[in-house]
C-alpha cells in the first residue's frame, strides 16, 4: 500500500496520531546504514572526516530519491578508538539499529575486532583505509589499497628516482605496520638489499617523543648510502614525529619519508613548511585536477560549511564503496546482504581520478597508485602515477605460506584463501 493510501486509512480510521504516523513511516520507510569510526581517542584525528563524509554521501544519495524508494537514515556511534568496543558497537548496530551494512574501521586491529561480528551476523562492511593484505572476507570489502596499490609501489618509487639503498621501516606497533614490513622486507631482500641496510622500529599508538628514534634515523642515514623511512606510522604519533624531524633537521633531500597513513587531513595539523618534498603513497590527493574531483570538492565544502575541510584518499574510499553498495543494491532488488554480495563482484564506479573502479572477485577493487610531494600549503604535488588501474593483490607474492593464495568469493569456489598448489581452499595465509 502506498503512503497516500496508508495515510488516507489512516485519517479515516482516527486510529493514528500525528506523531505515531511519523514513527511508523520513519520505522518502515528508511534503510539503516551505520557509521563505525572513532570520533575520540587516538584517532578520531583521522577518522572523524571519515563520518562526516558518510554522512554527506547519505545526504547527497537522499537528495536524489534514496535508494528502493527510500530514504538512508545513518546511525552513528564512536568507538572511542578502543579496539575491542568496535566489535561492541558493530554489534549493537547490527543487533540492536538493525543496520543493512556499515562504514568503517581504520587500523586494522579495530577491522580484525569486528571480523567475527560481521561473519557471525552476516551483515557488510566497507574498510575504507589503506591495509596489510593477508585476508579476504566474504562480509567485508577492501576499498583501501592493499600492499601491491600502495607499499611495494612507493618503494619502487624510492629505488627508481631517489637512489635509495637504506630502509628505515618505521610503524605504529600493531598488525597493519607489522606485515606490510614483513612483507616489505622480504620484497627489498628479494630485490638484492642486505639485511643490515633495513632498519625496523615500532613504536605504540599516540607515542608523543620521537627525539630517540629520530636521532637512530639520521645516525642510520649517515653511512653513505641514500636513505629513506618507509613509514607506517598511524594518527597523532605523526605529528610529534614530523616536528622532531624538522627539530633534527632531516629534509627530505636528505632523508625522505614516504608515508602510507599521512594525508592531507593528518597535514592539516602540522607546519608543513619543514615537511616540503616528503612524500606519501596513495590512491587519491586533493589536488587531482579532474572534473568529478572538482564536484566533489564542491560538494564536501559546501556540506561542511567550511572553505578550510580538505578530502583525502580514504573519503575517495568511501565515496567508491558507498556508490558501489548502492549500485549492488539497485540490482539485488535488496538490502539483503547475501543478494548483495552476489551482485556487487563486477560493479563499477566513477572514482576522482578520471577512471572508474570495479569490485573485483577478492572483494578488492581495482585503483591507480599515486605518490605526492608535500607542498607548503598542506596538499600533495603528484610526482608519479601508475599508467592504469592495480588490481588489489589480498595475499602476497613475496611471503611463503601466501604465494599460493588466491581469493575467489563467486559461486561456486566462494573461497578467501584457495590454494593453487593443492587445488583447496582453507590455504594457510601468513
Amino acid at each position: 500500500m502506498n503512503i497516500k493510501a496508508r495515510i488516507t486509512g489512516a485519517l479515516l480510521a482516527g486510529m493514528l496520531s500525528a506523531t505515531a504516523l511519523q514513527g511508523a513511516f520513519a520505522a518502515e520507510d528508511t534503510i539503516k546504514v551505520g557509521i563505525l569510526h572513532s570520533l575520540s581517542g587516538t584517532m578520531a584525528i583521522s577518522e572523524t572526516t571519515l563520518k562526516d563524509a558518510m554522512l554527506m554521501l547519505i545526504d547527497e544519495q537522499n537528495k536524489k530519491g534514496g535508494i528502493l524508494g527510500k530514504k538512508i537514515e545513518a546511525v552513528v556511534v564512536d568507538p572511542a578508538s578502543d579496539w575491542p568496543l568496535f566489535a561492541e558497537k558493530a554489534r549493537d548496530l547490527i543487533e540492536k539499529d538493525k543496520v543493512t551494512a556499515v562504514f568503517g574501521c581504520w587500523t586494522s586491529v579495530s577491522r580484525k575486532s569486528v571480523l567475527p561480528v560481521f561473519k557471525e551476523l552476516d551483515n557488510l562492511l566497507f574498510y575504507p583505509v589503506q591495509y596489510e593484505g593477508e585476508e579476504s572476507e566474504r562480509n567485508v570489502f577492501y576499498t583501501g589499497a592493499a600492499p601491491n596499490q600502495q607499499a611495494i609501489p612507493a618503494v619502487d618509487y624510492l629505488a627508481a628516482n631517489e637512489g635509495v639503498e637504506r630502509w628505515v621501516l618505521a610503524g605504529t606497533d600493531y598488525v597493519y605496520p607489522r606485515t606490510t614490513n614483513k612483507i616489505l622486507e622480504a620484497y627489498l631482500k628479494a630485490k638484492g638489499v642486505a639485511a643490515e641496510d633495513i632498519m625496523v622500529s615500532y613504536t605504540p599508538f599516540g607515542h608523543k617523543d620521537w627525539q630517540t628514534i629520530v636521532s637512530d634515523i639520521k645516525k642510520f642515514g649517515s653511512a653513505g648510502k641514500k636513505t629513506a623511512v618507509v613509514s607506517t606510522i598511524n594518527g597523532d604519533a605523526n605529528v610529534p614525529f614530523y616536528k622532531e624531524l624538522g627539530n633534527q633537521g632531516i629534509k627530505a633531500e636528505d632523508i625522505p619519508v614516504v608515508a602510507f597513513s599521512v594525508g592531507e587531513e593528518e597535514l592539516a595539523g602540522l607546519d608543513t613548511k619543514p615537511l616540503v618534498g616528503h612524500l606519501a603513497a596513495w590512491n587519491y590527493f586533493q589536488s587531482v585536477d579532474t572534473p568529478a574531483n572538482a564536484e566533489f570538492i564542491k560538494t564536501w565544502k559546501a556540506y561542511t560549511k567550511n572553505e578550510k575541510r580538505v578530502t583525502n584518499d580514504p573519503m575517495e574510499a568511501h565515496y567508491i564503496g558507498f556508490n558501489m553498495w548502492v549500485k549492488a543494491v539497485e540490482a539485488a532488488g535488496t538490502t539483503q546482504p547475501d543478494k548483495v554480495i552476489d551482485s556487487i563482484v563486477g560493479v563499477s564506479v566513477p572514482n576522482l581520478s578520471g577512471g572508474y573502479s570495479t569490485m573485483m572477485p577478492n572483494h578488492h577493487i581495482t585503483k591507480p597508485v599515486l605518490i605526492g610531494e608535500i607542498q607548503s600549503d598542506g596538499q600533495f604535488e603528484t610526482v608519479f602515477e601508475t599508467p592504469g588501474l592495480v588490481v588489489g593483490d589480498e595475499w602476497s607474492d613475496y611471503l611463503p605460506d601466501s604465494k599460493e593464495l588466491i581469493s575467489d568469493w563467486r559461486k561456486p569456489m566462494s573461497c578467501g584463501n584457495f590454494n593453487v598448489a593443492t587445488g583447496k581452499c582453507g590455504g594457510k595465509g601468513s
